[in-house]
């Protein structure tokens, strides 16, 4: 079965101390996805379980990221998370602390049922 990309939402989350990519990236995806009420799918014969929920979140280090972590902000569908080197990363004055700055694109598709 084909799989049809039925919305398409973006965030931005921001760690502002810690230089956590993890808590920036639940962020994004959590901004991503807050104004969104789907109710559409009824309409399809589908349920909020017969999504395949695709996120990318791009971060500075995209190694410091839990994907699983990030997944659990999406509380339906087959969720898959990928990481990639992005984002920005806004260096403190002085120390080593940073503010990371993540971008998520949040899709969701369903079967086409063909």
């Amino acid at each position: 079965m084909a799989r049809v990309r039925c919305i398409t939402e973006m965030g931005m989350g921001v760690d502002v101390h810690g230089r956590d990519g993890t808590k920036a990236a639940k962020r994004a995806v959590s901004d991503a996805i807050r104004h969104s009420s789907l109710g559409f799918f009824r309409m399809l014969g589908k349920t909020a379980n017969d999504m395949f929920v695709e996120v990318t979140v791009a971060v500075p280090d995209p190694g410091t990221v839990d994907t699983a972590a990030v997944a659990r902000e999406l509380p339906y569908g087959t969720v898959n998370v990928t990481a990639v080197k992005g984002g920005l990363e806004v260096p403190a004055e002085s120390g080593s602390d940073s503010i990371i700055i993540a971008n998520a694109a949040v899709i969701v598709s369903f079967d086409d049922g063909k």
